[in-house]
């Protein structure tokens, strides 16, 4: 059980890594890193059932982050389409030279 579990997650988080190296949407993005924090969510809760309930604290800290990084990201995507119209961090030049 908690072998699969484990599997699971790497795929997951694999899955969100390719997606932040590769895409250039800002939504997308924010979505991928998601995806990687509710894969350390479930290896946390997969080892916690093995080790004891340390692994559920790490849980409610990991989601209170992304919680937060959610909500601080959408701000500020929201604040970057307003001004710029596009939320493509290709076509944005905002912090170079």
């Amino acid at each position: 059980m908690i072998a699969e579990s484990l599997i699971v997650s790497a795929v997951l988080f694999v899955i969100g890594v390719i997606g932040v190296l590769t895409r250039r949407n800002a939504l997308i993005l924010f979505m991928c890193v998601e995806l990687m924090l509710n894969a350390v969510n479930l290896s946390f809760v997969a080892l916690a059932k093995m080790h004891g309930v340390a692994g559920h604290v790490f849980v409610v800290m990991v989601m209170t982050i992304a919680a937060a990084e959610a909500a601080v990201g959408l701000a500020i995507v929201i604040s970057v389409f307003r001004h710029f119209g596009t939320v493509e961090l290709s076509s944005l030049r905002l912090l170079r030279d």
